[in-house]
């Protein structure tokens, strides 16, 4: 049983610690709606959200995009081991025979592409009415073109001038390309385009009746009767108010959902249930193993399924994801077999809803409603061999971003885009890196280690590379 009281009086206390303009949040359980909360207002008017307010759900819109393709190989459409350039012949990773990945490697982030542009051009030159900022120039200014097709993403993905991260399946990092790429390949396998076979086989059977996959906003304004939240910004203390949803073509199933916290929690308590839906199979429960089941490992350390990560925590298996875009900031995840389902919506970008989700799982768990679910735990040794490590490292997922090891008379240290942190050891190659100033966990650091020296390192879910 939930205290509903408590939980309210702890999220309330995160939201407005964090000053987030609005909020929806939903835990759906075995037996129903268990927990409902919302918070603030949803656009600069200060109308209030509700549980019917609509928002983008950014990157959580992956899982459902390879749920698609799991169904579609359940069916025997598609494999998860096909190449994928049998559904688009020009599809290539620099130094990689065309055969070698597959549609597996994409839904896992496991092809080798590094971290790129063209998400972040894609947006720039499709968003028409983006407030200026040095972002905006910058990505203008370098966009080769409008990043407005798949073509031209197949072929930046193809010609790339970064190195290749290894072979396919050998290294995770973090891809909105391969996701966008994987939503073209639905469109070729079902006979029909993603929007349509994701309204039909996933938001229809789980009766998301606020969902809708929309290349743009239109739609979702449509479907919510102008209950579709703005978006919010702070900068430079100040927040920000616009109606400037992000517009990114090519990136369909790989961040353009929008639901509300309602829906989405059914979404997440669906597979939960291995695709029961009020007593009926609404998705063919082989899909759901071969999304998050039995080929991925249980660690306490995050796994990379596909579309979602996996973890164990005190004896339950959790998968979930986030998702970030201009006014965008969101969680989703699950108790894997418990039914439960669980949706935090923020309408407020560049915000970590982790406290608040991992209030609600502990809710649910019958853990206190503070308790970390930090899974680098700083483990109080020395890291035996600090050379091996230091060095400068970047990632070009938009404006460059570059992060350099120094080791000093303190022990290691760095910086990243020029804001300093110190290194907490948590066992292997893993660090946290820690805000000097505040003593705030601020992201984590995996090195990867080749012949006695890091040649990248993987920052939260991207690598860098040695530069």
């Amino acid at each position: 049983m939930i205290d509903t009281q408590a939980l309210d009086a702890y999220l309330t206390r995160w939201a407005e610690k964090k000053h987030l303009a609005g909020v929806s949040a939903c835990i759906l359980g075995p037996d129903g709606p268990a927990y409902e909360w919302t918070y603030g207002v949803r656009d600069a008017a200060g109308t209030p959200v509700d549980m019917d307010t609509m928002f983008g759900i950014a990157s959580m819109s992956k899982s459902m995009t390879a749920l698609c393709l799991c169904i579609l190989q359940s069916e025997g459409r598609l494999s998860m081991d096909d190449p994928v350039s049998d559904y688009l012949p020009d599809f290539a990773v620099p130094g990689q025979p065309r055969e070698a990945v597959t549609l597996r490697h994409l839904a896992t982030h496991t092809a080798g592409i590094p971290p790129m542009e063209p998400l972040e051009w894609s947006i720039a030159m499709n968003s028409p009415h983006r407030r200026d900022s040095d972002w905006l120039r910058q990505m203008k200014r370098t966009a080769p073109n409008a990043m407005s097709t798949i073509e031209q993403v197949i072929d930046y993905v193809a010609h790339c001038p970064y190195h290749t991260l290894g072979a396919p399946g050998e290294v995770m990092s973090y891809s909105n390309e391969g996701y966008a790429i994987l939503s073209y390949v639905v469109d070729r396998a079902a006979g029909v385009p993603l929007e349509q076979f994701m309204q039909e086989r996933i938001f229809a059977p789980l009766g998301m009746t606020c969902s809708v996959l929309d290349n743009g906003v239109d739609e979702a304004r449509a479907l919510s009767g102008g209950n579709l939240t703005s978006l919010f910004e702070i900068e430079n203390g100040e927040r920000f108010c616009d109606d400037d949803w992000s517009i990114l073509p090519p990136f369909r199933g790989c961040a353009m959902v929008k639901s509300t916290a309602r829906d989405v929690a059914a979404y997440y308590r669906m597979i939960s249930n291995y695709g029961m839906h009020e007593g009926k199979q609404a998705v063919p429960a082989d899909a759901v193993h071969a999304l998050i089941g039995e080929g991925f490992p249980v660690s306490p350390i995050n796994v990379m399924c596909m579309g979602l990560n996996k973890r164990l925590k005190a004896g339950h298996v959790i998968c979930e994801h986030s998702g970030g875009l201009h006014g965008v900031s969101t969680k989703g995840g699950l108790l894997l077999g418990e039914g439960y389902g669980f949706a935090v919506l923020c309408n407020q970008g560049d915000e970590d809803m982790d406290e608040l989700m991992w209030g609600m799982y502990n809710a649910v768990m019958g853990l206190p409603l503070s308790e970390s679910h930090m899974w680098f735990i700083p483990c109080g040794r020395t890291f035996s061999e600090p050379q091996m490590i230091r060095g400068r490292y970047i990632a070009h997922e938009g404006v460059p971003s570059i992060l350099t090891i120094h080791l000093g008379e303190q022990g290691l240290h760095g910086e990243r885009d020029g804001e300093p942190f110190e290194l907490v050891y948590c066992g292997e190659t893993r660090f946290w890196a820690r805000d000097p100033r505040t003593q705030s966990l601020r992201f984590r650091l995996e090195f990867l280690i080749r012949d006695g020296r890091a040649w990248g390192v993987r920052c939260g879910t991207r690598v860098f590379e040695r530069d």
